[in-house]
Formats: C-alpha cells, sequence, structure tokens
C-alpha cells in the first residue's frame, strides 16, 4: 500500500525538450482510488495551490495519501507531501515530507538554494540538519510531476524510447528512468480515454517481480493526467485509478 502511494507521487513524471504553455493551473485537484486485487485499499490525493516565498508567489502543491476501510486496521498509512516551487522555471524552493506508514514515521523539510546547488534538509524527527550538494535544476518528489508535465513534446517519442530525469529523495539524487510503450485507449469511470503508457524501471527484489513491474497511463491531451497505475507485486498487484479531478486547465478528453 504505502509503495503504491509513493509511486503515484513519483511515476506520474514526463521529461520532454521543449517547453510549451503550461499543462497546469492553480485549483487542479486529483483523486486516485487504490487497489489491492479486489479491495479498495485506499486514496491518494494531489492539488495546487498559490503560495508565496521571498515575497515571491510560487505554486503550492500538496499530496496526500491514505489507508481506509478494514486496510486502515491492518496498515495504517498517512502520508503528506508538499512541495513550493517556481511559477516561471519550476525550480523547487522547499519540499515537505511528513509521513505514517504503519508505524514508520518520518518529518523533514528541505530547503533548496539552485544557485548554489545546496539543498538543507530538517530533520525533525531527529532534530538534526544537513546540507547536500544536488545537481542542476534538480527537482522533488512533487515538483518533478508538475515541472515534467510542462514538457509534453510526447510526438518525437517512438516504442522503446527512454527519459532519465534527476529527482532529490531520501537525502540523495536517483535516476529515475521512464520507458515509453506506445498509445492505447483504456476504459474508465469516465469513459474511454486515449493514454500513452510508460514503463518505469525499477529494482528487483522484495517488492516488485522485474524491472519492468510498473505501468503509467496518462492521458494523450494536454494535460498529461496520470489516469492509471499498476504494480504487479512479488505478493499480489496494486492499481491506482483516477478516481476524481476538477480544475484542469484543458479539455479532458473522452470517447464515445
Amino acid at each position: 500500500m504505502k509503495k503504491l502511494i509513493l509511486i503515484i507521487l513519483i511515476l506520474t513524471t514526463l521529461a520532454f525538450d521543449t517547453q510549451k504553455e503550461d499543462a497546469f493551473g492553480t485549483g487542479e485537484y486529483f483523486k486516485f482510488r487504490i487497489h489491492y486485487g479486489i479491495v479498495n485499499a485506499g486514496y491518494a490525493t494531489l492539488e495546487i495551490k498559490d503560495a508565496t516565498i521571498n515575497n515571491k508567489k510560487v505554486h503550492h502543491a500538496i499530496g496526500k495519501g491514505y489507508t481506509t476501510g478494514m486496510s486502515k486496521f491492518f496498515f495504517k498509512v498517512e502520508d503528506l507531501y508538499e512541495s513550493y516551487f517556481d511559477k516561471e522555471n519550476g525550480d523547487p524552493y522547499r519540499y515537505v515530507r511528513k509521513i505514517d506508514e504503519g508505524g514508520y514515521t518520518k518529518n523533514q523539510e528541505g530547503f533548496f538554494n539552485q544557485a548554489e546547488n545546496r539543498v538543507l534538509v530538517k530533520d525533525y524527527k531527529r532534530n538534526t540538519e544537513k546540507t547536500i550538494i544536488i545537481t542542476d535544476h534538480v527537482q522533488d518528489i512533487v515538483s518533478a510531476f508538475y515541472f515534467l508535465r510542462n514538457h509534453p513534446n510526447i510526438d518525437k517519442l517512438k516504442s522503446g524510447d527512454s527519459i532519465t530525469i534527476d529527482m532529490f529523495f531520501d537525502e540523495e539524487i536517483t535516476k529515475f528512468k521512464l520507458k515509453y510503450v506506445g498509445r492505447q485507449d483504456i476504459t474508465t469511470k469516465f469513459g474511454t480515454v486515449s493514454t500513452m503508457v510508460f514503463k518505469p524501471l525499477v529494482q528487483t527484489g522484495r517488492v516488485f517481480k522485474e524491472k519492468e513491474s510498473l505501468t503509467l497511463w496518462i492521458t494523450d491531451d494536454d494535460n498529461k493526467v496520470p489516469i492509471r497505475i499498476k504494480a504487479d507485486l512479488a505478493v499480489g498487484s496494486l492499481k491506482a485509478d483516477l478516481d476524481e479531478y476538477k480544475g484542469l486547465k484543458n479539455p479532458f478528453k473522452v470517447k464515445k
């Protein structure tokens, strides 16, 4: 359960090379329903608001994940991820990570200095501070979703092409790689939707069966909404479907 909530926040990312008009705006909201087999295990949400940092108007993105019903009694999850990032170039200024996953907790904030390629990480649980060197224009786990959605020049991608991005997570920079599979029409609660399909490469082991155990479907329109995520696990499978949305900047295209 906790893996898929994290996956939703990470895997809704695409990197392309041509800037265009923003794919999102203030007030956008997504809610995902998470299933473990036939069980409704919980929900995850993503929304974007306005905020001010150092007298500058910025985007404030908020991601939450939580278990519901009987799943909450077996494994309680209450996760909060936040990011404050620039409205022009998408660079993050600050992130928040407060999680409780079956008793495993974290309470951190990160403050980016993009000009000096540094991030100050404050751990409130351990009462520690650490400065870490970062790469140019590195993204945090939430800002990456919005930053990379603004580069939807996907027509150049061919089946088998891969995209790699830098992301700061767990006090280190990781290379996150997505392989483009192709286009596919899928049936959703909203109707039949044209999508682009990606397979993020993951580590095999206790959680995932193989490197391509994850599949991500995004809407093939100007919004690039993550509409479905599926994870084939070592034991069973998890799936997240878009359950609710509002505030999209562009029309949501559904086939009749």
